[in-house]
């Protein structure tokens, strides 16, 4: 199977994913076919309408086919997985200790101890046994020469593994896609993205090229994050005119050649004015600070259709109006293709703008963002995407070095940011992690400017910097806000001068429809917080203890960290719900369409499990020792949670 790999005698076709196997999982491979446990059967489809394929995450010399190829449906990341090892691919380095049996990555450690050998190594069909054996008998090993040949001797066995294959004949293209997405929906979470893209390469042969050229495009202009699965998810939006859902790949099974070719178009036409648009308007350069891509897919739509060249000044506003409350107020945190679905639909209507405000919420009132709405806020906050666009809109600059902040070339680092008043100087009772961590203490400048901080108070820095430099950034210049002591008025005085100019960025954008009516707050959740501390670690028992606060709830409870990350990760990883203990009551933790929610006391948590993981691995980062566990008195919460998004957390 290997060398056939190697002479793209097993090829993978269109409809499959990409590789995601990390390196502990290659290494975990080996282990499990080391011990001979079961490794799974191997599906492939064998036919002479040779369909669109996708290269396999595989390197070698050039191919050199010698006979028809199968095509793999079923055990792509093991095969690949294993090719990988046997032709000691750079990704899959993966060696052997020959005294615990144990498997793993190559690390810095593993190479600096001689007892570990690569398996590449011992897999070589040049490779001597009896070198390799004195090569660890020198290195120190305590074994027995016969004991090392014995386990070396299994791991050059591997070469000789069977195992099943079941091969296809006699199927089309649309059935082996239905078997494929039956079959791997049994095993890795198949999502409905998945399905999306699986079903539109057997309806349109070649997708996936058009897909990667597009993708290729937009990376060369900053864009990185329109990639395939952001372009399928909106091709399948414009095609079906709604989000994705277990229906949409049946749907989309039905649609024509030329309804996929127009929708298509309307993609391409859309992006290309909307990403000049939002260049522009909010000198967004690039799309990794964006919280979310999925706002884009509506504005899409609405601009693809339009068969005006030109967009005009209102509508173009209006646009942008629309993406900036919705990211405040996460609008796809939870339900989220439902809630696209329901953009999607305003985006088509007469006055688009107007209806997708309306989709908010707030066609009859002003948007406000509070200094109380920044209040314990931190980098994971939608805010801190607002925080840069005023930044941006002041002509921020780097400290001392004057660089841009958000370089707009293709392999620029990625947005870096660092606090005013750096950790070590607020190390001090008064200042919880969250008051150190707020919004109103981070600026976008790079990790060289933050090495010439160096620990220093602004007390100290601030004097070598022009208070324009300092004005740019929404930084107070008030002498009495340099010091700890100082810090907390420091913290209400910058969310003043960030409030103030989110506000001015929304009246930029605000549409004249809305000059006359009533001010609301711009975010549902103003005023709320969920507090989040970890004592302890995964291994020792860990607690992580939830503060939930607002008017009319101050609320206390806990969960057992570990059973809460296995419950994130089975929904992450494989799309499981699963229960967890909080506050002694068993919730459930369930994935509803892209979303994972959770209720935590007075709130229904949501947020997608790449944004519960982030939230989770800050907190890892900030743990304190179970010892500092304070008593924690659970009350039960009896009132219907209301919806707040994990990004929001403290």
């Amino acid at each position: 199977m290997i060398e056939e790999i190697s002479n793209a005698e097993i090829l993978l076709p269109e409809i499959q994913r990409e590789y995601v196997w990390k390196p502990t999982q290659v290494a975990k491979l080996m282990d499990s076919i080391y011990r001979g446990y079961p490794f799974g059967s191997l599906l492939f489809w064998e036919t002479d309408d040779v369909p669109e394929t996708r290269d396999m995450s595989v390197s070698g010399p050039e191919p050199t086919p010698s006979k028809p190829p199968l095509f793999l449906l079923d055990g792509q990341q093991r095969l690949t997985s294993l090719h990988r090892v046997f032709t000691d691919h750079p990704d899959a380095q993966v060696v052997f200790h020959v005294e615990n049996q144990k498997f793993q990555n190559q690390s810095a450690a593993t190479r600096r101890d001689p007892k570990w050998v690569k398996v590449a190594d011992v897999l070589d069909p040049k490779a001597s046994m009896l070198r390799l054996t004195q090569r660890l008998l020198d290195a120190g090993s305590t074994l027995e020469d016969h004991e090392i040949e014995d386990r070396l001797g299994r791991i050059k066995q591997l070469r000789n593994r069977h195992f099943v294959m079941e091969v296809l004949k006699g199927f089309p293209y649309e059935e082996v896609a239905e078997i494929f997405v039956r079959v791997n929906s049994g095993g890795r979470r198949l999502g409905t993205l998945d399905l999306a893209m699986a079903t539109l390469s057997t309806r349109w042969k070649g997708v996936l090229t058009k897909l990667q050229d597009e993708s290729q495009h937009w990376l060369g202009h900053g864009y990185g994050h329109i990639d395939v699965n952001f372009l399928s998810r909106a091709l399948a939006g414009v095609v079906l005119g709604r989000g994705l859902s277990v229906w949409s790949h049946s749907k989309l099974r039905q649609t024509g050649d030329t309804e996929l070719e127009r929708g298509w178009e309307v993609v391409k036409r859309g992006l290309r004015r909307l990403i000049p648009l939002l260049e522009r308007e909010l000198k967004l350069t690039r799309s990794d600070p964006l919280p979310s891509m999925i706002v884009l897919i509506p504005l899409v739509v609405l601009l693809g259709e339009r068969s005006e060249d030109t967009v005009d000044e209102e509508t173009s506003k209006g646009i942008i109006y629309w993406l900036l409350l919705a990211t405040i107020r996460t609008r796809y945190s939870g339900s989220t293709d439902t809630r696209l679905s329901q953009d999607i639909r305003s985006a088509r209507q007469p006055d688009p703008v107007r209806a997708l405000l309306e989709g908010l919420s707030v066609e009859n009132s002003r948007a406000e963002v509070t200094e109380r709405a920044l209040r314990g806020r931190t980098k994971e906050s939608p805010y801190f995407f607002l925080s840069l666009l005023v930044a941006r809109a002041r002509d921020a600059r780097d400290w001392w070095y004057g660089t841009d902040i958000l370089p707009d070339t293709e392999d620029a680092p990625k947005l870096e940011h660092h606090h005013v008043h750096p950790p070590s100087t607020l190390d001090d009772p008064r200042f919880d992690k969250a008051m150190v961590n707020d919004l109103a203490n981070l600026v976008f400048i790079s990790a060289q400017a933050s090495k010439k901080i160096n620990g220093r108070t602004p007390a100290e820095y601030f004097p070598t910097l022009h208070e324009d430099e300092l004005r740019q950034h929404l930084v107070p210049v008030d002498v009495a806000l340099r010091s700890p002591d100082g810090y907390p008025r420091f913290l209400d005085a910058r969310r003043h001068l960030l409030a103030e100019a989110m506000n001015a960025l929304l009246d930029r954008f605000r549409p004249a429809f809305l000059d006359e009516v009533p001010v609301e707050n711009a975010d549902p959740s103003a005023g709320l917080a969920l507090d989040l501390a970890l004592y302890g670690s995964l291994r020792d028992g860990g607690r992580i203890v939830f503060t939930a606060s607002g008017d009319g709830i101050a609320w206390v409870g806990w969960a057992n960290m570990a059973e809460l990350d296995s419950a994130i990760e089975s929904a992450r990883i494989a799309g499981i719900d699963s229960d967890v203990t909080i506050a002694g009551e068993s919730v459930p933790v369930e994935m509803l369409e892209d979303s994972l929610q959770i209720t935590i006391g007075p709130f229904l948590v949501t947020g997608t499990p790449e944004e519960w993981r982030t939230v989770f691995d800050r907190e890892l980062e900030t743990s304190q020792p179970l010892s500092s566990l304070p008593p924690v008195e659970s009350k039960r919460w009896d009132s219907e949670p209301v919806r707040f998004p994990v990004t929001s957390t403290d």
